[in-house]
């Protein structure tokens, strides 16, 4: 199983820690005189925007090549920017907040490969035109408690499942064995469901600005998967009308998967960075 630790699960550690941090100091800096988070539904469509890093590897337990390290962006020419759409739906009851994200990242692309991949025991060469794609579908759902409930500041901390459905091709000219080349597609595809623990906030900053933010976090080897999941998002919310808000937000998802499975084994890991528009409404 791989444990690879680079600079991105340092710079990871650093911003969960300066979230925390920030949820903690909210304490200190309330408002005498702010509005009630009066409003227990609430839905989030946002628009997200994300810097996307993907490196994947799929070696076939039948066959004796290692798969190669495939960086999906560099080697592959997936779109390292996307326009990603999300939902959030939650609902405040009492002290128990529950909560459920969705969004969807699908790409794909076509270039002549610089170097021989292997993938799950084909081996497409050297100048062959490689057609390939990367699909992810992710459901967050968590049950949070709030141990800090004011008129204008919430906090509370939450256990939650973190589910992705994955789906990887290569297709091209390729070489699997002895044989000849040939055109060959090879599609792998893995669900992950991991549990995580975190940290959430509210804060009535002005009678219409709210500020929010969460720190999600998992590490842990459960029967075929090794995972690692760093989560962390912060947004500023302005009610334009009572039940109505627009905003902004920012999201930092550092994600590793190892597979160790009967068919094949290998990895899976992404990141994902950048700025949303976010249009709000509860009740």
């Amino acid at each position: 199983m791989d444990h690879d630790v680079q600079p991105g699960g340092r710079r990871a550690r650093r911003a969960a820690a300066l979230a925390g941090a920030l949820l903690t100091s909210a304490l200190w800096q309330v408002p005498a005189q702010a509005q009630t988070l009066a409003d227990d539904y609430w839905i989030n469509l946002q628009a997200y925007y994300p810097k996307v890093d993907t490196k994947v590897r799929a070696t076939a337990n039948t066959q004796s090549a290692i798969g190669t390290d495939i960086d999906m962006e560099r080697d592959l020419a997936l779109d390292r920017n996307e326009v990603v759409p999300a939902v959030s739906l939650g609902s405040r009851l009492g002290k128990v907040i529950v909560g459920a994200d969705f969004f969807r990242l699908e790409r794909s692309g076509e270039i002549g490969i610089a170097r021989d991949i292997v993938f799950d025991g084909t081996t497409y060469p050297a100048s062959a035109s490689i057609g390939s794609s990367f699909e992810s579908d992710v459901y967050r759902f968590t049950v949070g408690y709030a141990f800090v409930q004011k008129p204008d500041l919430e906090i509370g901390a939450a256990l939650g499942l973190h589910a992705t459905d994955f789906r990887i091709s290569l297709s091209g000219e390729a070489v699997i064995g002895n044989d000849a080349v040939q055109a060959t597609t090879r599609v792998k595809k893995v669900f992950a469901p991991l549990p995580t623990v975190g940290l959430f906030g509210t804060w009535q900053v002005a009678p219409r600005l709210e500020a929010s933010g969460r720190v999600d976090y998992l590490s842990l080897k459960i029967k075929d998967y090794d995972g690692k999941l760093v989560n962390v998002q912060a947004g500023l919310n302005y009610r334009v009308l009572d039940h109505l808000a627009l905003g902004v937000a920012y999201r930092y998802v550092d994600y590793r998967l190892g597979i160790e499975k009967d068919a094949w084994n290998g990895r899976v890991r992404y990141k994902m960075n950048g700025p949303a528009l976010v249009l709000q409404a509860s009740f």
